[in-house]
């Protein structure tokens, strides 16, 4: 990797490549986008010890601007942005956007494919589906600690998104907790 300023495309640009990408290795070129809230990581009943990976846009959708939002803001960074598909469901590809430094050393080995001048990486995965959780108890009691990393703890959070829209970055923690004091505020006193 080279320490030149990398260029990134519009999100446009980016996206046809990704499709082109997934195209290239015969998984459905059209995508669904999720976030972290979308995730539904479950104990596998199957192998003691292991995780069933799922999905669920039913109890928090993301907004049609979501994934603007999120490559913008990832963009503004200079750590590797990645493309992230999990799997099929429904004939498209359900993927995930996500930026972190730590990807940097991914490689083909890894999965990945970099395009080190747009400080990118692809990652197809493989063929396969990926389950939509549509019961609210599944994802309710789904694992939200006491799991091993993943890659994809560096997606962007739906409740971020919102802070971006709505204050035009997102907010330090001690800012999102007097925001939630406010908001419960507000609300005993019968305020909007």
């Amino acid at each position: 990797m080279s320490d030149k300023k990398a260029i990134r495309p519009s999100l446009n640009e980016a996206l046809a490549a990704w499709r082109k990408c997934l195209a290239g290795q015969k998984l459905p070129s059209a995508t669904r986008w999720i976030f972290a809230e979308n995730l539904c990581i479950e104990r596998s009943h199957v192998a003691p010890g292991n995780f069933h990976f799922g999905f669920q846009t039913k109890f928090t959708p993301p907004d049609d601007d979501a994934l603007e939002i999120a490559y913008d803001h990832f963009s503004e960074t200079d750590a590797r942005m990645v493309f992230y598909r999990l799997g099929s469901a429904a004939e498209k590809s359900v993927c995930i956007l996500l930026c972190d430094p730590w990807f940097e050393e991914k490689t083909a080995c890894d999965g990945f494919e970099p395009h080190d001048d747009w400080k990118i990486s692809f990652r197809p995965g493989h063929a396969g589906e990926i389950e939509e959780v549509m019961d609210l108890k599944r994802w309710v009691r789904r694992v939200k600690h006491d799991r091993v990393f993943h890659d994809f703890d560096f997606s962007m959070a739906l409740e971020t998104v919102g802070e971006i829209k709505i204050h035009g970055r997102p907010l330090p923690p001690y800012e999102r907790m007097a925001q939630k004091m406010v908001d419960r505020l507000r609300r005993m006193l019968g305020q909007p």
